[in-house]
């Protein structure tokens, strides 16, 4: 479960570097302006690398993909 603190809108401008630092390390961080919550500074979700070819073989276009469609058809979206 990630720690959680209450900074104000004041020491929250003041201090943001080191806030930030304690995001990153997996802290959340909530703003108050007159007391009530107005932020919350939470860890961005790493970007997972992206694997290619991982749907490879699970579709196949077919050969007439790019075939002129039949006059019916064409007739429906015209219409």
């Amino acid at each position: 479960m990630l720690s959680h603190m209450e900074v104000g809108v004041h020491e929250a401008k003041t201090t943001l570097s080191a806030l930030l630092r304690r995001v990153a390390a997996g802290e959340e961080i909530t703003i108050t302006s007159g007391g009530q919550p107005v932020a919350i500074l939470i860890p961005a979700q790493r970007r997972r690398e992206r694997a290619l070819g991982i749907d490879d073989g699970l579709f196949t276009v077919p050969d007439d993909f790019d075939d002129p469609l039949p006059d019916d058809i064409l007739k429906a979206f015209e219409g």
